[in-house]
């Protein structure tokens, strides 16, 4: 099983939001800037409770913020 990852549009959406950038997101979602450039980089993955306060920045449901990556490999390996 290969490794998987939890991705995100974060950035995407921040562009389409006024072109927000990464410390008024951090602001709204009270972390740091930081975490917001890992996050998109996708060095980490955030804590549920995180990816929930980042999709309410943005008022929309945690699965169009977040998609969980790698399921073809998953797929491959379950036949």
């Amino acid at each position: 099983m290969s490794k998987n990852l939890v991705g995100n549009h974060i950035r995407k959406l921040r562009f389409n939001n006024n072109e927000m950038t990464q410390q008024q997101l951090a602001d709204k979602a009270g972390i740091t800037r930081q975490t917001i450039v890992a996050l998109e980089k996708g060095n980490y993955s955030p804590s549920l409770e995180l990816a929930f306060r980042i999709a309410l920045v943005f008022n929309l449901p945690l699965e169009e913020v977040f998609f969980y990556g790698d399921t073809v490999n998953l797929n491959e390996q379950e036949k």
